[in-house]
């Protein structure tokens, strides 16, 4: 049997207790089992937990029923468990979210693979899509997946609305959901069989609406199904039965489609409001500052410790008056006016030991009368010791992050095994803290424009060796962040003057270079930042300088390669080396005499064919032992393919780092000197340009002499003859006298 170990469950609940209840959605959310061996007879304890969305009246005392399937293994099962998780304070009741959580027990040599729990209900709230019953249906495989990788259980997605979201009219273009997959697998989104919404479309790799018109004032009902497809074909295995899980092939038509993992259902309603006189974040709708997570975050939280969320917004001419928060039953939320239309939440939470090994969605929304923010959701995942998140303390300068974690709350931890988000930057440690140093551009930093605010993260994380099949290692990541107000340097800093890079490995420790430009070939004077982007004429000398810095007192630079591009991406498809395998290969450059750490050289300034009026330049760098004979700075230029070896850590260097300078700005020179002629009888575009201008000077200049010589000749001519019509009025009148 294709489907393997398949737990169905159609769970549905009679919420119409009175007529002024309504249902806005839910969704329920699934925690397998532990490992067991793929031969085992166990009984395995299934976990569910479900959120239920509405106007008010969340306190319902739902009746789970096993109808079908396998019934018997229901045994010593719980709940459910029902409680209130948020409510709206203002008296309106304008939202309530309930969640609840029952177990199910599973054998895993049952003859029926699978089980059906349901019960009877309605009422969705007043819709413009005529929808009254809902029925809330999911599918999780309970089979083990056996290869590729170690055995481990399948862990279905998981999603979370906040109870009510509302939009107005004129503002709604897109609503992001969250989709989250603990394996990592592929997650496709996808509206029921034959069911279509006007004026919207689903993109199922994003999981996001998007509006294609207007939609009409009024509720909006959605039902959506999540489903996990493996990245790469994956075998399966049940009590007595195998079976293979096949990826999800973009080649594939709408029908047949491989059968994923899990169906997770996600229900909710989207009011559409009135239209608003301006849609811009912060105006009327609330906005969200630093240090609000981006949507689709995964933090980490321990059991007995305290887990904390903040989120900021502001509004320029609406007040925030709350926030709707769909959360554990346990959360605590605060929240406290700032002043200035600025507003800050606070949730907190403490895991408990059965939220062990849960992946738990966190979901909300900043609320005024007039509208809504747009809605976060994160993903917190629990873990058994403090040691998944670590204690860190973060240093932001203006152009380096340091972090430094403290070993007590890592035991047991090798630090081998940890490595920033750019797999090739690791860490150093000391008796007492691990730590690692980065520039703002490298190490897998990313930057994130928070409303005043660039936030620039990074993080920890643990890994396994590439083969292998087990681990005896507590998974480890530790996020951090530096934010940086705009209106201090850092912003010209991070997007135009490239500098200072640091790094950090664990048989170098932490260690950083500098890519400067300079004004001669003395490079003793550097162009100032203010200065970039640098402007150059074609066939100028550029003077640069690149020096490592590290605390090993015998290391030696090597400069590898340097390209240029017409932009900052290193990886453009076009490019022109200046330097390849160590060995020079632009003939205008000249490499000038330093120390081990220091590579000075000059180039004539050039630009790419076509539109192009800038040019960035990227270098690769090594930092190696001196002396090592092993090492790639002690090879030097590798013009032969065959010279070439793969780099083994070991041999005494650093792995290859990026580093970039730019952007060098073309201008175009007034006049073409006589040294910018491509060749004899021959003229470039600017070249003729230039004469022409040059042609049309000299015309205008005889011009003007022609007509001044004339004017002046005329003038001779009227003055003579005045002077003679003067001179025969004089005769007459002495011949008249």
């Amino acid at each position: 049997m294709d489907l393997g170990m398949l737990l169905l469950l159609v769970l549905s609940s009679a919420v119409c207790h009175s007529a002024d209840s309504t249902y806005y959605g839910g969704t329920v959310r699934c925690t397998v089992p532990g490992y067991m061996p793929p031969d085992s007879k166990w009984t395995g304890e299934v976990q569910f937990h479900y959120r239920e969305n509405g106007r008010d009246r969340c306190e319902q005392q739902f009746s789970w029923e096993c109808t079908s399937g396998y019934c018997n293994g229901s045994a010593n099962r719980q709940g459910p468990v029902v409680q209130t998780t948020d409510k709206d304070q203002s008296g309106q009741n304008l939202w309530c979210q309930s969640e609840g959580h029952f177990t199910r027990n599973f054998t895993r040599d049952q003859k029926t693979q699978s089980y059906t729990l349901s019960d009877s209900g309605c009422c969705w709230g007043s819709n413009v899509n005529g929808k009254t019953n809902w029925t809330i249906h999911t599918e999780v495989d309970l089979g083990l997946r056996v290869s590729p990788g170690p055995p481990t259980q399948n862990t279905p997605p998981v999603t979370a609305t906040v109870p009510t979201l509302r939009v107005p009219q004129n503002c709604f273009s897109t609503l992001p959901l969250l989709a989250y997959d603990p394996d990592g697998d592929d997650v496709r989104c996808h509206f029921p069989v034959n069911v279509a919404h006007p004026n919207i479309t689903l993109d199922r790799v994003q999981c996001t609406l998007h509006a294609t018109g207007r939609l009409a004032v009024g509720l909006h009902v959605f039902e959506v199904l999540l489903q996990d497809h493996p990245t790469v074909d994956v075998n399966m295995t049940g009590y007595k039965s195998n079976y293979t899980r096949k990826a999800l092939n973009e080649s594939y038509a709408s029908n047949p489609t491989p059968t994923p993992f899990s169906r997770v259902p996600l229900q909710f309603a989207v009011e559409i409001q009135p239209a608003l006189s301006n849609c811009l974040p912060g105006y009327i709708r609330p906005q969200f500052l630093t240090p609000t997570p981006s949507h689709g975050d995964v933090h980490h939280a321990a059991v007995g410790h305290l887990y904390q969320l903040e989120a900021r917004v502001k509004t320029a001419h609406a007040k925030t008056f709350d926030f709707q928060v769909s959360g554990p039953s346990n959360m605590t939320k605060k929240i406290r006016d700032e002043g200035f239309g600025v507003t800050r939440l606070f949730l907190g939470w403490i895991p408990q030991e059965r939220h062990l090994r849960q992946n738990i969605p966190i979901c909300f929304t900043a609320e005024t009368n007039e509208s809504q923010s747009e809605m976060r959701c994160v993903v917190v995942v629990v873990a058994k010791a403090l040691a998944l998140t670590g204690e860190a303390n973060v240093s932001c300068t203006e152009n380096r992050i340091s972090i430094a974690v403290s070993k007590a709350y890592l035991p047991g931890v090798d630090m081998k095994w940890l490595r920033l988000a750019d797999s090739s930057c690791s860490l150093t440690s000391n008796q007492t803290h691990i730590m690692g140093t980065m520039s703002l551009k490298t190490c897998g930093t990313k930057m994130e424009d928070a409303g005043d605010f660039m936030v620039l993260k990074n993080e920890i994380n643990s890994f396994d060796a590439v083969n292998a099949t087990i681990t005896r290692r507590n998974r480890i990541h530790i996020g951090f962040s530096c934010r940086y107000p705009k209106t201090v340097s850092i912003s010209n800093y991070y997007q135009i003057h490239s500098s200072n890079y640091m790094f950090t490995e664990s048989n170098f420790g932490s260690f950083g270079y500098t890519f400067e430009v300079f004004k001669d070939s003395k490079f003793t004077q550097k162009v100032d930042p203010s200065a970039y982007p640098v402007k150059v004429k074609l066939m100028d000398r550029l003077y640069m300088g690149i020096q490592a810095q590290s605390d090993l007192p015998k290391v030696q630079l090597l400069v590898e390669s340097c390209k240029a591009t017409p932009d900052d991406s290193a990886s453009s498809s076009l490019f022109y080396d200046l330097i390849k395998d160590g060995c020079l290969k632009d003939e205008t450059v000249k490499v000038y005499p330093g120390n081990r750490t220091q590579f000075y050289f000059e180039v004539q300034a050039f630009k790419f064919t076509g539109s192009y009026d800038q040019v960035f330049l990227t270098c690769t760098v090594i930092l190696c032992e001196v002396g090592n004979p092993n090492s790639r700075c002690d090879q030097g230029c590798l013009n032969k393919a065959s010279r070439r070896r793969r780099r083994d850590l070991p041999n005494g260097e650093t792995d290859r780092h990026y580093i970039t300078q730019g952007p060098f700005r073309v201008v175009r020179e007034t006049q073409p000197s006589a040294d910018q002629k491509t060749g004899a009888g021959e003229k470039t575009g600017a070249d003729v340009e230039a004469t022409y201008f040059l042609r049309s000077d000299m015309g205008t200049i005889v011009f003007a002499g022609l007509f001044i010589m004339t004017v002046i000749l005329l003038t001779v001519v009227v003055v003579y003859f005045l002077k003679k019509s003067r001179a025969e009025e004089h005769e007459a009148l002495i011949a008249y006298d």
